[in-house]
C-alpha cells in the first residue's frame, strides 16, 4: 500500500461495503481489498470472514473516515 493510503476498518466484507457507500455518500473515496476472496482465487484461504476486509482511504481523509465509521459503530 501507498504511504499515500490510511487503513481505517477491518471487519467482515459485508459491513466494509456499507461503510465504502457511507464514505462515498461523505464525499470520501475508499478502497476495499478482500484478503480472503484473493486468496482464494488463487488457491489457497488466509484470514477468516470476520476480518478479511480493509478499507483504505488517502491520508488526508483519514481522520474524517475514521469519525464516520466510528459513529455508525457506536449507533448499531
Amino acid at each position: 500500500m501507498s504511504d499515500d493510503l490510511k487503513l481505517v476498518y477491518t471487519g467482515s466484507v459485508i459491513e466494509a461495503g456499507y461503510l465504502a457507500e457511507l464514505l462515498e455518500e461523505n464525499k470520501i473515496t475508499s478502497i476495499l481489498r478482500d484478503t480472503l476472496g484473493e486468496s482464494l482465487i488463487t488457491g489457497w484461504a488466509s484470514g477468516s470472514p470476520e476480518d478479511s476486509a480493509r478499507l483504505y482511504v488517502e491520508t488526508t481523509y483519514a481522520e474524517k473516515a475514521k469519525k464516520i465509521i466510528e459513529n455508525y459503530l457506536a449507533s448499531r
